[in-house]
């Protein structure tokens, strides 16, 4: 596949995101009309800007999501259906939660289960992305056992990382990720996030996901792509070809 072909295959599939440490209401503007542009299927911002991010994109097909028990994967149960139950309310369609991946991997995985059935239960039909961390899971059994756990529990979508930590998206963290889905029966998601920047990254997990679920499995409701810095290379890339 030619890197434009790639590129207007990925730009649909992409979740432009902005959760740096100095968001401001302009970025999010800018954010915003850049996604309406591109026609991505959403937004990945902080709880603080999810109003802002859903009266901007009002009536587009640009999805506003948002995070919660972010980015540290605590155990507190409460605060994560709180921060869920209000960025609903102020609009948002689709939450990203971090997995309590320090329980399991300390070998406790009623913490992990019971955070995501409780976010889950929340949601109603909201989207729910869970994100493993996989970079701090680190080993093939633990990725593949949270994967397990988080389909189980009710996740649309399991999601990579964070983007917080050292090590992001890998290709053999995505690939474990991808036989669960499979084995749980190929309607769930993956998302994968964090240090994908050229099309040539995008092209490999593409071609992952063909590989493992079939050409025709990713679309923007079982594959997503977090980043904010590959956009540009995407568009870059569609605007040669033209």
């Amino acid at each position: 596949m030619t890197e434009s072909l790639t590129a207007r295959r990925a730009l649909p599939l992409l979740d432009l995101t902005d959760l740096g440490d100095t968001g401001t209401e302009a970025a999010i503007e800018t954010l915003c009309r850049t996604a309406r542009a591109s026609g991505v299927a959403a937004v990945c911002v902080w709880p603080r800007f999810v109003a802002q991010s859903a009266r901007l994109l009002a009536g587009s097909t640009v999805a506003v999501a948002t995070v919660v028990n972010f980015p540290a994967g605590g155990e507190d149960v409460e605060r994560a259906v709180r921060e869920t139950r209000a960025a609903l309310r102020d609009g948002a369609d689709e939450i990203d939660l971090v997995l309590p991946y320090g329980a399991l991997r300390d070998g406790r995985a009623e913490p992990a289960h019971g955070m995501v059935a409780a976010v889950r239960a929340a949601c109603g039909p909201a989207c729910l992305k869970v994100i493993l961390e996989t970079g701090m899971l680190q080993s093939p059994e633990l990725i593949a056992r949270a994967s397990r756990i988080a389909l189980a529990a009710g996740a649309d979508m399991i999601k990579t990382s964070t983007g917080k930590t050292a090590v992001s998206a890998t290709p053999e963290a995505a690939e474990i990720m991808l036989h669960a889905i499979r084995d749980a029966g190929g309607t769930h998601g993956l998302k994968v996030s964090g240090g994908i920047r050229t099309v040539a990254d995008a092209a490999l997990y593409l071609a992952l996901a063909d590989r493992i679920m079939g050409p025709d499995w990713a679309t923007p409701k079982t594959f997503r792509i977090g980043a904010s810095s590959l956009h540009a290379a995407l568009v870059a890339a569609v605007e040669t070809a033209a």
